[in-house]
């Protein structure tokens, strides 16, 4: 470790894809650790978790991160889409982030924690039926948060924190990587109060989550062009005061999007004007708007209706670990492409309760659906924003509303984030038929490596690649099961066996720390 260094980046530095300890050192002070996540996220406690219970001791291990907990981010999108801890999340029984075995599920826990029989047999009554005579089950967002926090704590999540922002990873003559971060005020580990800090390791893992929320076209000119952004906005930002407003007074509300952020915001809309007094109208407009089944198969076909198409999950089961992960693993480029698309797309889960709450606002005159492209968004009267939209017989019509709400998605170009942008600038990664970072099934981040380093990449900055529910609770397990693999083929690590998991298990069960 160098203590002395300026923590500057040089030109040379900046404009060198790949770094010598001697370049490095001349300003930046060097930490050593074997294996460094980047994240801080989901998808660094999976694989953290993962290489933990393999053997791996927190000396080995770094992850570079702005947040506290692993859930502090999704926590923040999920209430900012009005899914707070006590609603239920999108994410089956199963799927148990905190838990690799995947036993004791959520709904099981659910059971054992609840009080009274009749309580103890809901949850494991409803994984009986689904989703044939009821809806999928799936856990509370409380539920899942509290979990989290309870295997990072057993794992030692806070001994291998390094909080700061992460600058840019660069090559190593030799092998390896560096990571340079910015460390938070009073938390730099070379205790030199230097400006940034190099960390040199032999493996890196990017689980950087959403590039950045992204903004569909017209609004995003509206709220540049107008200085308006308490009138339109994401459904990802912080919006609370929309719903308070409209509780005051009634008001008109768009909604723009047909997922399951649209959903929620739907659902919180219809519960204030039916629980809470609210005199709202919610105008939904659609791009496509979904009249029938879709699907060109069988195996594809998934119910659509009300301009809805409903999906329990991202993408159909099989594409988790069935014959579809299988048929998606064989396929390359557009190809690949193609099959992913037609497994996800826009899509909903289907909800009872949801469905009679829209069919009553339809009834009242309160819920009002429409379909078209719009060809602008400018101010209206009264405080209004007018949307003009081209329908399908390609008249025109004036929609106008107190707020516009744009649920579309987080879909930003992985460029967006500094770190992926200098990847691809200099560490030698791709993009995959989506845009994505290019990763091999072993969610090896093409183009990167650096012998006898790898560079890892999880999560949604990976879709496009062999797998396609990567931006899930499942899907980063699975990536963390891979790259665990690979790492352990590579000799770093031992590969977790049937008896050493059998015993991590047990453990888990009786919440042991990890040594």
């Amino acid at each position: 470790m160098t203590a002395d260094r300026s923590g500057e980046l040089t030109p040379q530095l900046i404009e060198t894809g790949t770094w010598s300890d001697e370049l490095v050192s001349r300003t930046l002070p060097i930490v050593d650790v074997p294996f460094v996540s980047i994240g801080g996220g989901l998808g660094s406690l999976a694989a953290v978790d993962l290489l933990r219970i393999a053997g791996l001791r927190t000396d080995d291990i770094r992850v570079v991160t702005t947040i506290d907990r692993p859930h502090q981010t999704y926590r923040l999108l999920a209430e900012n889409s009005q899914i707070p801890v006590e609603e239920r999340i999108r994410s089956d029984a199963s799927s148990t982030i905190d838990n690799i075995w995947g036993f004791p599920s959520y709904a099981t826990r659910e059971a054992m924690s609840a009080k009274g029989l009749a309580n103890k047999i809901a949850p494991l009554r409803h994984v009986l039926v689904e989703p044939v005579l009821d809806d999928y089950y799936t856990p509370t967002a409380g539920q899942v948060y509290s979990s989290v926090d309870a295997e990072a704590n057993r794992i030692g999540w806070n001994k291998m924190l390094l909080k700061g922002v992460v600058r840019m990873v660069r090559r190593r003559v030799g092998g390896g990587y560096f990571t340079v971060y910015t460390p938070k005020a009073g938390q730099d580990p070379t205790h030199g109060g230097t400006k940034r800090v190099a960390v040199r390791s032999r493996h890196v893992h990017i689980a950087v989550g959403y590039p950045g929320v992204r903004f569909l076209p017209d609004l995003q000119k509206y709220r540049k062009t107008h200085k308006d952004f308490s009138r339109v906005v994401n459904a990802y930002e912080n919006h609370d005061y929309v719903y308070e407003e409209l509780r005051r007074r009634p008001s008109t509300v768009m909604v723009r999007g047909s997922g399951i952020v649209a959903s929620r915001i739907l659902v919180r809309l219809l519960d204030d004007r039916e629980k809470r007094g609210a005199n709202t109208t919610v105008i939904h407009l659609f791009r496509n708007y979904v009249r029938e089944p879709q699907g060109d198969r069988a195996t594809f076909r998934r119910d659509g209706r009300n301009g809805f198409a409903y999906q329990g999950f991202n993408y159909p089961k099989a594409a988790w670990g069935g014959q579809l992960k299988e048929q998606l693993e064989s396929l390359d480029g557009d190809a690949r492409k193609d099959l992913i698309g037609r497994l996800g797309g826009t899509n909903t889960p289907h909800r009872r309760a949801w469905d009679d709450q829209l069919e009553r606002g339809r009834h009242g005159g309160w819920y009002r659906q429409f379909e078209g492209q719009v060809q602008s968004v400018a101010p209206g009267q009264d405080q209004t924003v007018q949307t003009t939209v081209a329908d399908r017989a390609g008249r025109t019509i004036q929609l106008e509303a107190n707020f516009i709400v744009d649920a579309t998605g987080l879909e930003s170009d992985i460029s967006e984030h500094r770190v992926l942008a200098d990847l691809l600038d200099y560490g030698g990664a791709g993009r995959n038929p989506l845009g994505r970072l290019d990763v091999e099934p072993s969610f090896e981040v093409r183009g990167t490596r650096s012998e006898p380093g790898r560079m890892y990449a999880s999560g949604s900055i990976a879709l496009g690649g062999y797998y396609a529910g990567v931006d899930s609770f499942l899907g980063l397990q699975y990536a963390a099961l891979r790259i665990h693999d690979d790492l352990a083929s590579a000799g770093f690590g031992t590969r977790l066996g049937s008896m050493r998991s059998v015993k991590e298990w047990w453990r888990w069960m009786r919440q042991q720390p990890v040594p």
